[in-house]
């Protein structure tokens, strides 16, 4: 898969991006990113790629010129591909595993970075297929939320994990299992590893029984407390089963 990724500040990404899954996957041919630096794509001397906004306000925002002439230029190199432009910005709709999903089964994903007060809305009129945020606060620009977008769908890419379950048995993934539906919107259960007695805090003896239906029953009741004590609305999402009302109780 390519991500293409449109920025003032290209150099940002020289450290995210260069560690852990993602340099791996980029390593074994997996991914290719590309970095394009917005100023690039500018025609003054100065390279201007902001400008005031029309009917007043505090702040600058970033110039249609330049990031239509980008991605122009980015989708003209791949035409054949099914790609998406997305607009990285605290006004789209909030980033979930879902989408992280829709997403890795593209070849593009094509990312705009925000800056300073925002985007030309003519970008996102004409150009932009997703507007989407990573939460429900502001960062001082989309170079972080493309990192996350990345990570998030990299990871989901086949040959990425060494371990293909890792995707699956995870928070708000959707797991085939004939406990947990398949549209289970749930955190992830407790993890245990040696050494089995740490400090008088012992692994559950459950999980050192062999008894894998057990195992499953526990670890099932554990992820939908979990839910319940952190994230309530995400169970608002879920399917409960019957044996899973059985397990909170």
């Amino acid at each position: 898969m390519d991500f293409d990724i449109i920025t003032i500040f290209p150099e940002f990404f020289n450290g995210p991006l260069s560690h852990g899954m993602v340099f791996q996957a980029q390593k074994r041919g997996l991914i290719d990113i590309r970095i394009h630096d917005l100023r690039d794509f500018t025609t003054d001397r100065h390279k201007t790629v902001d400008d005031r906004p029309f009917g007043g306000g505090a702040g600058m925002v970033l110039k249609p010129e330049p990031l239509f002439r980008a991605i122009r230029k980015i989708r003209a190199e791949k035409t054949s591909l099914p790609s998406k432009v997305v607009l990285l910005t605290p006004q789209g709709k909030r980033f979930e595993q879902r989408q992280a999903s829709q997403f890795s089964a593209l070849h593009q994903a094509i990312l705009i970075c925000g800056r300073y007060e925002g985007v030309d809305e003519r970008v996102a009129e004409c150009l932009v297929d997703e507007e989407l945020s990573i939460g429900d606060y502001v960062l001082s620009g989309g170079e972080l939320a493309a990192c996350v977008f990345v990570d998030a769908v990299t990871r989901l890419l086949p040959g990425v994990l060494n371990n293909s379950s890792s995707a699956v048995n995870e928070s708000f993934a959707a797991v085939e299992n004939t406990l947990i539906p398949t549209d289970s919107s749930v955190l992830d259960y407790p993890h245990y590893t040696r050494p089995e007695d740490f400090e008088g805090q012992r692994v559950p003896e459950v999980l050192l029984s062999g008894d894998h239906k057990r195992v499953e029953c526990w670890r099932r009741k554990k992820a939908l407390e979990k839910t319940l004590k952190n994230r309530p609305d995400l169970l608002q999402y879920a399917t409960l089963s019957e044996e899973d009302k059985q397990l909170l109780g």
